[in-house]
């Protein structure tokens, strides 16, 4: 089974230093040379991805960046469905993701970084279920247990290597999806404050609903790059964004990399009995 990465904002490849090179944990070296880009048709539509081999056993770790390479997409226009589906025909198992965020809490600072623990959906158009009533795999009537909407072992391996990669890492937050492009008003984010709220986004809802639905172990961090609206009377500004992320993308990449590279495949991690389990591979319900 193969692992992936999905980059948000500002994480477009894994070759993540000028000239197209990056240094991996262990003295592993990502260029050019040992990623291959591939097309990957899926009834939803047609997703563009990398795959990095990399080690003495050539481990395949996948890349999908959500917005395009040159993040042409904007939230509400990702085709979650087709990026979710490309990876689970590439058998990939384990998902770590990125996510820029603002930050409604002094607690996560702007360039720190947080992971994901729990969601609050505030989209509106999105189809977030391949289970629709239609052929194939969206046949019949299926719900999804949300109880750990992100994979709590991948969550705890990057905590725990977090510290070793450099990361600023702040602790858990509660995420809460918007429809985007715009960005959310004063009195939004004081009702989100209300209603549990840490940091705020617009891509993480449906990827990680999708993923669970096929059974993937997914874990997302969001690199706050930004205060909300209201919180500070600083004016958002896009080159404090890009710093943010800058600071951020090349140490949280090799981490992943570092993790997943260590990570045994979902499924025989049910089987080790010193593993941490998760139920991530377990949780639709069928309705007969």
């Amino acid at each position: 089974m193969r692992k992936a990465i999905i980059g948000g904002t500002g994480v477009y490849s894994l070759t993540t230093k000028p000239g197209g090179e990056g240094t991996a944990t262990e003295g592993l070296i990502i260029d050019e040379k040992n990623v291959e880009t591939r097309t990957v048709n899926t009834q939803y539509g047609a997703v563009e991805v990398d795959i990095l081999s990399i080690g003495a056993d050539r481990a395949e770790i996948v890349f999908l960046a959500r917005h395009g390479k040159g993040h042409s997409v904007p939230p509400h226009l990702i085709n979650y469905r087709a990026n979710m589906m490309a990876l689970k025909l590439l058998e990939v198992d384990q998902v770590f993701a990125t996510c820029a965020v603002g930050s409604m809490r002094e607690e996560f600072g702007v360039g720190q970084v947080a992971i994901l623990m729990d969601f609050i959906d505030f989209t509106k158009t999105r189809i977030q279920t391949f289970y629709d009533g239609g052929a194939g795999i969206d046949s019949g009537v299926k719900h999804v247990i949300m109880s750990s909407p992100y994979c709590p072992s991948l969550s705890r391996a990057f905590k725990n290597q977090a510290k070793a990669s450099g990361i600023d890492l702040k602790g858990e937050a509660v995420y809460v999806c918007t429809e985007g492009p715009r960005f959310e008003t004063a009195a939004e984010i004081a009702m989100f404050r209300k209603l549990g709220g840490d940091v705020v986004g617009m891509t993480n809802v449906p990827e990680c609903v999708l993923a669970k639905e096929l059974g993937m172990c997914y874990s997302a961090v969001g690199i706050v790059t930004n205060w909300c609206t209201g919180i500070k009377p600083e004016k958002i500004e896009l080159h404090d964004i890009g710093a943010a992320l800058e600071k951020n993308k090349e140490l949280i990449t090799e981490a992943f990399i570092s993790i997943l590279l260590r990570e045994k495949p979902a499924k025989d991690r049910l089987l080790d009995p010193e593993s941490q389990r998760c139920s991530c591979a377990s949780s639709l319900i069928s309705i007969h």
